[in-house]
């Protein structure tokens, strides 16, 4: 299949010609197998990643002009213009990847669904449960939203009472909400997968005990 292109949807009823159900099961192996990589692969954590970092250096260059304005600097009447255009061109296109990313992930899930519900071979499709991806996926997730929200919590501590760079706790608490809301994006989706697991799946099965002699 093209690596850039998603697997089609399975045929309708009366267009379908697969010899015998063993051919059917190969394509139905090959594009479920496709859609789950496209859908829990690392890359796909790695982009999400990728976003939440554009967002914070969008969400920085947004706030680097008050910063100027609190300096008194002159030069943020220059500069401040061209830092709002940089901010907003970092955090607009991150903001729009997740948007689309979502998206995404919807219709690889309407496409697994739809190859699903062909046939069943618990012998494959248990292969779909990638139960360590899964929890690569809410491990590092979850020790991203703390990673947010030590950001957040220490940047609240400027706010005290005889410091005055404000916009420092203005970048340092929009910083790591926006941290947190990437760690967050990606635990749900781990959990999402589990849930689709075991509604589409069924309960993982104990491995067959071995005979002794």
């Amino acid at each position: 299949m093209p690596s850039r292109t998603l697997p089609p949807p399975p045929p309708p009823v009366y267009l379908r010609t697969w010899p015998d159900r063993q051919t059917l099961l190969t394509d139905r192996g090959m594009a479920l197998q496709e859609l789950h990589k496209r859908h829990l692969g690392v890359s796909r954590l790695l982009l999400l990643w990728l976003c939440g970092l554009g967002g914070v250096i969008g969400w920085a260059l947004l706030i680097q002009p008050i910063r100027y304005i609190d300096d008194k600097d002159p030069s943020a009447f220059l500069l401040g213009p061209v830092l709002i255009i940089l901010g907003l061109a970092a955090l607009v296109p991150a903001t729009i990847g997740v948007v689309l990313g979502i998206r995404h992930d919807r219709r690889l899930r309407q496409l697994a669904d739809a190859w699903l519900s062909l046939d069943s071979h618990p012998t494959s499709d248990a292969r779909l449960r990638s139960p360590g991806l899964s929890l690569v996926w809410l491990l590092s997730s979850l020790a991203v939203c703390t990673l947010g929200l030590w950001t957040s919590f220490s940047a609240a501590a400027y706010a005290e009472p005889g410091h005055e760079t404000y916009s420092d706790v203005v970048l340092g608490m929009g910083a790591g909400l926006l941290i947190w809301l990437t760690g967050l994006l990606g635990a749900a989706k781990a959990v999402s997968h589990y849930r689709w697991a075991l509604r589409k799946l069924g309960p993982a099965l104990p491995a067959p005990a071995t005979a002794h002699s």
